[in-house]
């Protein structure tokens, strides 16, 4: 079986759908019944698949498009261009690693998407104004038109059902975790010479749903009030994003210059680093549609405090530190990171079957499976 996964984004830098696309590719690559993936990516996106990735697999090839990364232009593209790339490959099915906008009746063959999150209808400020009422309008016409829908998490799905109704009855829904594996991946500390120990650790976008103005200042009342080493660094790793600016202004007018470190690409031996030489991750969100930095953390048993809404308490379980987002979340975070510093840590989390790569492209094979017979 011949798989095409559409992975053609905007981002010039790695990011979770990006990893995502290389982690599904890899996972199928290692199973017999699939012969060949093809990942479609921009040409702008070449390089960081290649180096930041590990896609050394045979049955796995890229394909770059040489368009300009432009909304318009990429999503034409989509329209017009990636059916007839499906047909001249032929491809079997084809996977869309992220809600975009097509026409099913020009594919030659089946075609499934991952839904992520519900960002566009929970989070419209991610996106901004008009924009997000394009990309609504495109989540749903992907939706709509779509064979299958793989949903990353439970919450997901239960997200899906209350802005899309009887969702259930008019597309076949499957849950499947993305899976995290770093037995390929040897540790390499991260050639940014301003990196140094201790330090707290972050792994988000500048979303306004990622808070991490909240971690910001609880990091500084830490620091204020000798909770933690004044060496202690915040070190964040994400893409830039609709609160960059913001998350600048902040860390100027709290004189955090010399304190937080942002980084926006590393490849994968350098975020295995950063997970385990971190006193702790912090993910403080207010939504999240699985949120892969807190399942990677936990496979390389990372001390964890995150914020306690559902979709944490689904991946995370007992493993984690939890705290609240409502009254004083400054706070109530900046105690939760020095109730966990102070614990003892077993450094023992046995991973978690649900997240096992075997497992995840077993479900994939099954899903397409379904998909298949109609």
């Amino acid at each position: 079986m011949h798989i095409l996964i559409a992975a053609l984004h905007r981002p010039t830098k790695p990011t979770g759908v990006c990893r995502h696309a290389a982690n599904l590719a890899r996972c199928l690559a290692d199973t017999d019944k699939i012969s060949k993936v093809t990942l479609v990516l921009g040409l702008w996106q070449k390089d960081y698949f290649e180096t930041s990735f590990s896609l050394e697999s045979d049955k796995v090839s890229l394909v770059s498009v040489d368009i300009k990364n432009m909304s318009i232009t990429r999503n034409l593209w989509f329209l017009w261009d990636l059916p007839k790339l499906a047909k001249q490959l032929h491809a079997d099915l084809v996977h869309l690693a992220f809600p975009l906008p097509f026409i099913r009746q020009l594919f030659p063959c089946p075609v499934v998407a991952t839904i992520h999150d519900l960002y566009p209808y929970e989070y419209p400020e991610n996106f901004g104004y008009p924009n997000v009422l394009f990309n609504q309008l495109f989540l749903e016409q992907c939706i709509n038109n779509s064979d299958g829908l793989s949903c990353v998490s439970q919450y997901t799905v239960e997200r899906l059902k209350e802005y899309f109704s009887q969702i259930e009855q008019r597309k076949k829904l499957s849950v499947i975790y993305n899976y995290v594996d770093f037995s390929h991946v040897t540790s390499q500390a991260p050639k940014s010479t301003n990196t140094r120990l201790p330090f707290l650790l972050a792994v988000a976008q500048h979303r306004k749903n990622k808070n991490l103005d909240i971690l910001i200042k609880s990091y500084h009342l830490l620091l204020k009030t000798n909770q933690i080493k004044d060496s202690t660094q915040l070190i964040i790793i994400g893409s830039t994003g609709p609160e960059t600016e913001n998350i600048h202004n902040q860390i100027q007018a709290l004189s955090l210059q010399d304190r937080i470190l942002l980084m926006t690409s590393i490849d994968d031996r350098e975020l295995r680093w950063l997970y385990e030489n971190c006193q702790l991750l912090v993910v403080p969100s207010s939504t999240e549609g699985f949120c892969l930095p807190l399942a990677e953390a936990l496979y390389l048993s990372c001390r964890v405090v995150c914020s306690n809404i559902p979709i944490f308490r689904e991946i995370g379980n007992n493993n984690c530190n939890y705290f609240e987002l409502q009254g004083d979340t400054t706070r109530n975070l900046a105690n939760a990171i020095t109730d966990s510093l102070s614990e003892p840590y077993s450094n023992q989390i046995i991973p978690e079957q649900r997240f096992c790569k075997l497992n995840t492209a077993h479900q994939y094979l099954n899903f397409y499976a379904k998909i298949l017979e109609f």
